[in-house]
């Protein structure tokens, strides 16, 4: 799934390549993508791109009307191309979900795709992106500077869940998923499966630190990059998570896994949990 990184680095891509055009088209190949109606998706079509911005792990074209949201979901992304047919695409069994064309002879946009048969894929048309439910609900940006570490520390009091969870919550922390609090976790030296109310001062000071450079650190790996190279870049740049089995690339001990219904984390023993491995229990209901 695209999480901050990655999404920041889309939104960097398109602010490049689409601020200050007009939107010629705006073709939907799955209408099932479509999460609204009024404003309609017609609408962005003669208007210019103002602005791209990234809230948590959506991202925003706005224009100097309607905003065009994006959630990539798990298997979405975004492919920037030169050069778009100028035969429509018709629906299909294919990846294609939507395509834009910008207005100019070089026929330049994006399509949106999703692979699987687990659509998640959403699209918005909104007059602010606050009108989407999964942006109004959002937590604080963890790489926004007033993101402090005593707000993660208030974030975290009283909380008795996990802090694999609590990570991953997005009305909690915003952008941040599955495979970089596995790494957040991993860099901390702390168990997935610590409550958040029993860290003490100390590991939460850890946790913000491991959060910041962790995040920082892959967005700078991305920067530059071509969007069909982001998740090579993410999946090279990952030490524990999606590497079970493998040695940890801080200690040598095996990288474990747990699984559960939809998801699975990662983590090293050694370097985590004392060297003890953690319960699998598959159907958590935490760490949906």
């Amino acid at each position: 799934m695209p999480e901050l990184p990655e999404v920041e680095t889309l939104a960097a891509i398109l602010a490049e390549r689409a601020v200050g055009r007009e939107i010629a088209r705006v073709l939907p190949v799955a209408v099932s993508v479509l999460k609204t109606y009024d404003p309609p998706l017609s609408s962005l079509e003669g208007r210019t791109v103002t602005a791209v911005a990234r809230h948590g792990k959506f991202l925003d074209l706005a224009t100097e009307g309607p905003h065009l949201v994006v959630h990539l979901a798990k298997a979405g992304w975004l492919r920037w191309r030169d050069g778009l047919p100028e035969t429509p695409p018709r629906p299909g069994k294919g990846p294609l979900a939507l395509r834009l064309l910008l207005a100019g002879p070089e026929r330049s946009g994006f399509d949106l795709t999703e692979a699987g048969t687990r659509k998640g894929l959403a699209v918005y048309v909104v007059r602010d992106p606050q009108e989407v439910p999964g942006i109004a609900r959002l937590g604080p940006d963890p790489l926004d500077g007033s993101f402090t570490l005593e707000t993660f520390a208030g974030l975290l009091r009283g909380v008795r869940h996990r802090i694999k969870g609590v990570l991953r919550d997005q009305s909690v922390i915003a952008g941040i998923g599955n495979a970089y609090s596995d790494e957040i976790l991993h860099a901390a030296r702390m168990s997935p499966y610590r409550l958040a109310s029993d860290l003490t001062e100390e590991e939460i000071a850890g946790v913000y630190e491991a959060m910041g450079t962790t995040l920082r650190s892959a967005v700078e790996r991305s920067r530059g990059l071509a969007a069909t190279d982001l998740k090579g870049e993410k999946r090279d740049g990952l030490r524990v998570h999606g590497r079970a089995g493998q040695p940890c690339p801080v200690c040598g001990d095996t990288v474990r896994e747990v699984s559960f219904r939809d998801s699975a984390l990662q983590y090293c023993p050694t370097c985590q949990t004392g060297g003890k491995p953690l319960a699998d229990r598959r159907l958590s209901r935490l760490l949906k």
